[in-house]
């Protein structure tokens, strides 16, 4: 019996796609971040956040909801803050 086979199909192994999803639905819901437009790529456990957000505090949200989902190992944040126009 291949090992391979066997440990894709058990339930506890969490894929980078699992992560991905996870991360990708608790940005979209949440009243601070507001991600629904958020890069989210996952390799081997390690998730790397893109994008822009308005304030400094809806970017460390976003760093702190995907630490919290279940198989990721580490999250670089790589959210900017968009620059407000002085003008106005």
């Amino acid at each position: 019996m291949a090992a391979g086979v066997t440990l894709a199909k058990d339930p506890a192994v969490i894929t980078d796609d699992t992560i991905t999803d996870q991360i990708r639905i608790k940005l979209a819901s949440d009243q601070v971040v507001k991600g629904g437009a958020l890069e989210v790529v996952v390799k081997q456990g390690v998730v790397t956040l893109g994008g822009a957000v308005e304030q400094e505090n809806q970017r460390a949200r976003a760093e702190k909801l995907a630490k919290k989902v279940k198989g990721v190992k580490q999250v670089v944040n790589n959210i900017t803050i968009k620059a407000r126009n002085a003008g106005k």
